[in-house]
């Protein structure tokens, strides 16, 4: 099973990011910094509730698709996303109940749990896999981190944090980049890598925008490095945090309403 620790996956949807002053960080480089960074940066989409529509565009070697996506979010443990557009797939829904993760067929009125064995598998036919949206791990929490040499990319200052993952974590890949802006702590750029540390894909954030009071990439593209040209593109149309949803709202019979 594929579990690939995306920081901006459709069940983490909109959450409020964690308010750390710049004066509650360890200074870079010092022992704890690259801990509370990433604590940022696994809460950024973290918070109470929200609900919002996205627009994926997904571009494989024999076909391009797009889809308008409907989605909310309650905290880390529930979400709901549902296709809008195209038509013939509209309705068609997954839902995340805390660990459970279910998938309505629009086309087929079946209603299907995901089962661990299926979880590496294709959300919708896009570059992010079911276990994606469950967004178990953090990684501050499940891999161990060092701070790299900064960089820079595109000409912006970033700081570096490589994440080897612990032993025991159910976690296949051998290391995680993650490259953070030095400015304001925000995360471009992550880069995963098998178990012979080869990077095998990427994910990029951009179009930072400021919501509700914050300020989030609204475009991320998650990419193979194989060569082959593939792609999965998220951009946010709308986005709000001021809705109330209790956990009734994410159920499997709300799952299969239109």
């Amino acid at each position: 099973m594929m579990r690939t620790v995306p920081l901006f996956v459709i069940a983490a949807l909109a959450a409020a990011p964690v308010a750390l002053a710049a004066g509650a960080l360890p200074a870079p480089g010092s022992p704890g910094f690259a801990r509370a960074v990433l604590e940022r940066v696994d809460d950024l989409y973290r918070g109470d509730q929200s609900h919002g529509v996205m627009q994926m565009d997904v571009k494989t070697r024999h076909w391009e698709r797009s889809m308008q996506l409907e989605a909310w979010s309650k905290g880390k443990e529930y979400s709901l996303v549902r296709i809008l557009e195209p038509k013939k797939d509209r309705g068609t829904a997954t839902l995340k109940d805390h660990h459970d993760l279910f998938t309505y067929l629009n086309n087929t009125g079946r209603t299907v749990k995901i089962s661990g064995a299926m979880m590496g598998g294709s959300w919708m036919g896009s570059h992010f896999t079911n276990d994606d949206l469950v967004r178990e791990t953090r990684l501050s929490d499940d891999y161990d981190i060092t701070q790299l040499p900064d960089d820079k990319l595109d000409g912006t200052p970033v700081y570096r944090f490589q994440h080897v993952p612990r032993p025991g974590r159910p976690i296949v890949w051998g290391k995680v980049e993650v490259l953070v802006r030095t400015s304001d702590l925000l995360p471009v750029k992550q880069t995963f890598f098998d178990e012979d540390k080869k990077p095998v894909r990427t994910m990029t954030m951009s179009d930072f925008k400021s919501i509700g009071g914050r300020t989030i990439p609204t475009v991320l593209v998650m990419q193979p490095l194989d060569g082959s040209g593939e792609y999965t593109r998220l951009t946010w149309k709308e986005l709000h945090f001021d809705v109330k949803l209790d956990a009734g709202f994410f159920s499997v019979r709300n799952l299969t309403s239109r």
